[in-house]
C-alpha cells in the first residue's frame, strides 16, 4: 500500500511528454550527443573542411582565369557559390548519420525511450546546422585569404548567412527521408549523390548560367540552388539580388512543408 501511495503522489509532478519544455530539452540533448561525436571523431569535421577547401583552391587558381564573370573578378563570383555547396553538402551528413543510427539499432532504442518523437530527427538536423555555422566560418576566411572581397557590408553578410543556413536546414529534412530509407550510410551516400551533384554543378555556383548550352539554361537558372546562390552572392557583394532572397525562402518554406512531414512518418514507421 505505501509504494502504491508513493506512485499515485509521485505522478501529478511529472514533465507531461507533451510540454514543450520536454521536446527543447529532448532536441537538445539529441543535438548534443551528434555534436559530441565530432568532438571524439574530429576526422569527419576536417574531412567536411577539406572538401569546401579544395574546390576553392582548385576554381580559384586552375580554372578561375578561363571562367569570365561579369565584374571580372572570379573569386567574389566564386566564394559566395563555394558556401552555398558547402551547406548543402554538410546537410547530407543527416542522411548519412540517421543511417549509421538505423544501422546500429540507435533508432530502436530512441523510439523505446519516452522522448519527444522529432527529438531524434530534429536534434539530427540541429546538430548539421551548427556544423555548417563553423565550417561557413573556416571557408569565409579561407576566401579571404584567397582574395574575396564583399563589398555589400557586414549586415548583408550574416544575413546572406543565415539565409544559405536556413535553406540547407530544410533541405537536410529531405536527406534525413533518405537516410531513414538506406539499408547503411554507404548507401545512403550514393543516394544523395543523384540529388546533389546535378542540383549542384548545373547551377550558378560556379559559373554564370548564360555559358551553359542554351538547352541547359532554363533548368540551371530557376532551380533553387542556384536562386540560392544568386541570393548570397547580391547580398554579400553588395549587388542587386532580384527576386532571388524571396524565391530561396519560398524554396526553403516549402521544402520544409513537405520534406519534414515525410521524415517524420518514415521515422515512425522505420525498425
Amino acid at each position: 500500500m505505501t509504494s502504491t501511495t508513493m506512485i499515485t503522489d509521485s505522478t501529478p509532478h511529472q514533465v507531461p511528454k507533451s510540454s514543450l519544455r520536454w521536446v527543447v530539452n529532448d532536441l537538445f540533448t539529441i543535438a548534443r550527443r551528434n555534436l559530441l561525436t565530432l568532438v571524439r571523431i574530429p576526422i569527419s569535421l576536417v574531412f567536411a573542411v577539406i572538401q569546401p577547401v579544395m574546390f576553392v583552391l582548385l576554381f580559384r587558381y586552375v580554372f578561375g582565369g578561363a571562367i569570365p564573370v561579369p565584374n571580372g573578378q572570379y573569386v567574389n563570383y566564386l566564394i559566395p557559390g563555394i558556401l552555398v555547396q558547402t551547406t548543402i553538402f554538410g546537410a547530407v551528413g543527416t542522411a548519412i548519420g540517421l543511417a549509421e543510427d538505423l544501422q546500429r539499432g540507435l533508432i530502436e532504442r530512441f523510439r523505446a525511450l519516452p522522448m519527444a518523437r522529432m527529438a531524434v530527427l530534429g536534434g539530427r538536423t540541429i546538430a548539421d546546422l551548427l556544423r555548417n555555422v563553423l565550417v561557413l566560418v573556416v571557408i569565409t576566411v579561407v576566401g579571404v585569404a584567397v582574395g574575396f572581397r564583399p563589398g555589400g557590408g557586414i549586415g548583408p553578410y550574416i544575413g546572406a548567412s543565415l539565409l544559405m543556413l536556413f535553406f540547407a536546414f530544410a533541405l537536410s529534412w529531405g536527406f534525413a527521408f533518405v537516410g531513414l530509407t538506406a539499408p547503411n550510410s554507404e548507401t545512403a551516400q550514393a543516394m544523395t549523390f543523384p540529388i546533389i551533384f546535378p542540383m549542384t554543378f548545373a547551377s550558378s555556383i560556379f559559373v554564370p548560367v548564360s555559358t551553359m548550352p542554351s538547352w541547359l539554361q532554363p533548368f540551371a537558372r530557376n532551380q533553387p540552388v542556384s536562386q540560392a546562390a544568386d541570393a548570397v552572392r547580391g547580398l554579400m557583394l553588395g549587388e542587386p539580388t532580384g527576386h532571388a532572397v524571396w524565391l530561396t525562402l519560398l524554396w526553403g518554406l516549402g521544402a520544409l512543408v513537405i520534406l519534414a512531414p515525410l521524415a517524420t512518418t518514415r521515422y515512425r514507421r522505420a525498425a
